[in-house]
């Protein structure tokens, strides 16, 4: 049996429907389907069933799951000490973030490898998705984990999707916004808005949908967002279920209904050759946005 199957199979339970599965696998939905047929092929069994709104285990599938899993971990800890004895832990890896991901995706990454393995040595730059596009272009970065820009990636670079996250405000608990459920973009005209700086997505999405915003704050940083708001600085734009600030008090997300979702991507140059420790560390981060995509579709 193809270990890969398995991990398709996975995936597109935990994601409720093929497309996200694809996209969380890096591979096309056709792609995703077929493996996962010949994986029922293989077991002669039914493991899952298709409708317009996504997939489901079937009750024989359930039962695999656990078995599946165990089959996928197994697999992991054999790459894992075979990595360990041919010296990957070792070497230096540049990674770039936008604030969100750096906090929510990086760090983690890092706080693993700086406990368990101390000779890979790394850095992180943070800064907006073009920056750090335009760094992993020009070869200072590895790669990078950005918002996903409204243009098209430049010449050069691949764009491989990570998460999704839908936008809404975020206000203090005595704003009006804040005992809505959800608001529309025609619902911020007005109001002393806390963004994002100039240049990032946010921004961009922010003054395509809400004309002549008034901006009081332009922030560095998702944490810089939210404290201004907490101090009453104004509403802020900023993307859900990527909480890094539960230590501020009083303040409470609502969704922007008519926004699209913005996405978060690693993006590499096409060209490029990973060392083994970039391809390590591109293997957790990847794992690691796959832990909030799963914790974000079982979140009521």
């Amino acid at each position: 049996m193809r270990v890969e199957r398995a991990r398709y199979f996975l995936a597109a339970v935990e994601c409720g429907s093929l497309r996200a599965a694809a996209a969380r696998c890096g591979v096309s939905q056709p792609t995703i389907g077929q493996q996962i047929a010949l994986l029922e092929e293989e077991l002669d069994v039914v493991l899952m069933t298709r409708s317009r709104r996504g997939v489901r285990p079937t009750a024989a599938g359930q039962e695999m799951l656990e078995p599946l899993r165990r089959l996928v971990a197994a697999e992991e800890a054999v790459r894992e000490s075979a990595m360990v004895s041919g010296g990957a832990y070792a070497g230096g890896v540049h990674v770039g973030g936008v604030s969100v991901a750096a906090e929510t995706i990086i760090a983690p990454v890092v706080g693993h490898l700086r406990a368990h393995r101390p000779g890979l040595r790394f850095t992180v730059r943070e800064g907006a998705s073009p920056d750090i596009e335009a760094a992993v272009l020009a070869g200072d970065l590895d790669f990078g984990v950005i918002t996903v820009p409204m243009h098209p990636a430049p010449a050069g670079l691949r764009r491989v999707p990570l998460i999704s996250a839908p936008v809404g405000v975020l206000v203090r608990r005595d704003h009006p916004l804040a005992t809505r459920d959800h608001v529309v973009w025609a619902d911020l005209q007005g109001w002393s808005i806390v963004t994002m700086r100039a240049g990032t997505v946010l921004w961009e999405v922010l003054h395509a949908h809400v004309t002549r915003p008034d901006i009081v704050v332009q922030a560095m940083s998702a944490r810089t967002l939210k404290v201004m708001v907490g101090q009453g600085a104004g509403i802020g734009i900023l993307v859900g279920g990527l909480d890094t600030s539960a230590d501020i008090p009083d303040v409470v997300w609502v969704p922007v209904r008519d926004a699209q979702p913005i996405g978060l991507c690693l993006v590499q140059r096409k060209d490029s050759r990973p060392s083994r420790a970039a391809l390590i560390v591109r293997r957790l981060i990847q794992g690691r946005a796959e832990e909030l995509a799963v914790r974000g579709a079982a979140a009521p």
